[in-house]
């Protein structure tokens, strides 16, 4: 394996690439985003919209280029709702787990959690309450893809994002890592406010919006905490959870 190969595929994991003609509009209309790339099926019908996307592509002399809808369907992972268009943005925070040095004191992982609305108000969330990083594992979350987008305010672009495959992945690269893997579950005997440490690095794992982190995930973790309750408050939503998580612990380190 080429030096060379393994930078181009370095970089490609923190490519997203956006699809649907508003939504790669808006990212080229904003110009704090680094935009690597516009694609364009060639079998689109000529129209205002698809030149408002050319002519700002040059405007920010990005790089066009032209495939069939097969092709790009490819890229997009979606030819049914691509409308043709696909824009790849660059985040250069975004990186494999594998290859972070996982030296930070926060992260928050997510055992697949499948409402797009949800995995973006936790990017949101985490990375305004300035976690190290948030790992996502690429079987069973949510894609990354314009619902995540919009949800996050954008923050996807520039967010602390660690993926790998699995959430076995994640919790094995972690604790490789000596960090902490407490997953929060309401059967948790222990309250989280009390895990907050500034001493030991600590993933917090947060889980599915129905069904909780998987079984099999929960045993491979160091510690089940629990977000005590009041009033009858059975649970909170998993977003809102991670918020309260996220911000808890960086305050407690910082």
């Amino acid at each position: 394996m080429t030096s060379e190969y393994q930078k181009k595929q370095a970089f490609l994991k923190q490519v997203i690439s956006v699809y649907g003609r508003k939504p790669v509009l808006e990212v080229l209309e904003d110009f704090s985003l680094d935009v690597h790339k516009l694609h364009l099926a060639d079998s689109n019908k000529p129209s205002k919209a698809i030149d408002d996307l050319v002519k700002l592509a040059n405007a920010r002399n990005v790089e066009i280029a032209y495939h069939s809808k097969q092709a790009l369907s490819r890229i997009s992972k979606n030819g049914k709702q691509d409308q043709g268009v696909v824009v790849d943005v660059l985040n250069q925070k975004q990186l494999d787990l594998s290859q972070s040095d996982l030296a930070g004191k926060v992260y928050i992982g997510l055992d697949n959690v499948t409402n797009p609305q949800n995995v973006g108000m936790i990017i949101r969330s985490a990375a305004a309450a300035g976690v190290d990083g948030i790992i996502i594992p690429v079987n069973g979350n949510a894609a990354l893809g314009p619902l995540v987008i919009k949800s996050s305010a954008g923050t996807l672009f520039k967010a602390p994002i660690l993926r790998c495959d699995s959430s076995e992945d994640m919790i094995e690269r972690c604790q490789q890592h000596n960090i902490r893997c407490v997953a929060l579950a309401g059967e948790g005997t222990t309250d989280v406010f009390q895990t907050f440490s500034s001493a030991q690095p600590t993933l917090y794992i947060v889980g599915n919006e129905t069904d909780g982190i998987d079984t099999h995930i929960k045993s491979r973790c160091d510690l089940l905490a629990k977000i005590n309750m009041n009033n009858g408050v059975e649970s909170l939503n998993v977003a809102v959870a991670a918020s309260v998580v996220a911000f808890g612990a960086v305050n407690h380190v910082r």
